[in-house]
């Protein structure tokens, strides 16, 4: 790649990845994607190139929900670009039936919160080779609707859940990140990494497109210009570039306002922070995701 400054983004095959990857290269990023789908991806990259036709845009394909396929991106990805600006962990499932990796982890649970931290984990070289860098994580004020936080269970819970059930699980995978941004922050003082999560707000994105009428659904908020996913992608382009937030980390911050939010509690415990941060690392080094602990 050049010397523009390089993005890497999951989840950018559809919805608010796919609308700042786009944005981002308008602004002069190139790309790095994560996708599982080629079809999906050449489609993204089209959409791209139509807009940004001096941008470059390299894909990785795997599947997030599975940890060796993560681990495996990662490496590639850092391998390929010793230098990057941006990280925007996006990628994110809302499932409506419980369903198990091939690795035994729940699916929600691996998608929306392990996924990005091992990512993160492996791409930092890469992110400290870059002056300023940012990661980028994008939460919910779904968090606010966790259940009962109970650690480390909750990583490897595959109880099973109602369709309702299923919120309070989705909830507490967004307060996981957001808890996970906060202790990453403290973790990374001094490397010249920024972290800060983000709430995107209600957007038609195909999050619930496992919902039975979500296409039906979708036609009718659009047409009420309801859930604008521009919004969100605001709020996340502006955590990317923004000046404002260039010297700001360990932060949530709300779209349409960009005003930091206090977390769901006990998101904001820092004892519980470390808790998560130790669980988290312990579970990956011992399934052989992670080679050794951090900090």
């Amino acid at each position: 790649m050049s010397n523009k400054p390089i993005a890497v983004i999951t989840g950018a095959t559809s919805g608010l990845g796919e609308l700042v990857a786009v944005q981002l290269a308008m602004c002069g990023y190139d790309l790095i994607l994560t996708a599982r789908s080629m079809e999906r991806a050449a489609a993204t990259r089209k959409r791209i190139y139509e807009l940004a036709p001096s941008a470059q845009v390299d894909v990785f394909y795997g599947d997030l929900s599975v940890m060796r396929d993560v681990v495996r991106v990662g490496n590639e990805i850092a391998n390929a670009h010793p230098r990057i600006d941006v990280l925007l962990n996006n990628a994110g499932i809302h499932a409506f039936e419980p369903r198990i990796t091939s690795e035994v982890l729940p699916e929600m649970m691996a998608v929306n919160y392990l996924a990005p931290w091992l990512l993160t984990h492996l791409l930092r070289p890469s992110l400290q080779k870059a002056s300023m860098a940012r990661v980028v994580n994008v939460a919910s004020e779904a968090s606010r609707r966790h259940g009962v936080l109970t650690l480390p269970d909750d990583l490897t819970d595959t109880t099973p859940f109602t369709a309702r059930g299923s919120s309070a699980i989705y909830g507490k995978t967004k307060l996981l990140n957001i808890m996970f941004t906060a202790e990453l922050a403290r973790q990374w003082t001094g490397t010249g990494i920024h972290v800060n999560a983000l709430n995107p707000g209600f957007n038609v994105t195909g999050l619930g497109r496992e919902l039975k009428y979500a296409g039906i659904i979708e036609q009718i908020l659009r047409f009420l210009r309801l859930g604008n996913p521009q919004k969100g992608a605001a709020i996340i382009t502006r955590l990317i570039m923004d000046p404002e937030f260039s010297s700001v980390t360990g932060g949530y911050f709300n779209v349409g306002s960009g005003r930091s939010i206090k977390p769901a509690e006990p998101g904001g415990n820092v004892g519980l922070q470390k808790k998560l941060w130790q669980a988290t690392q312990e579970l990956l080094v011992e399934h052989g995701y992670l080679h050794h602990t951090f900090k």
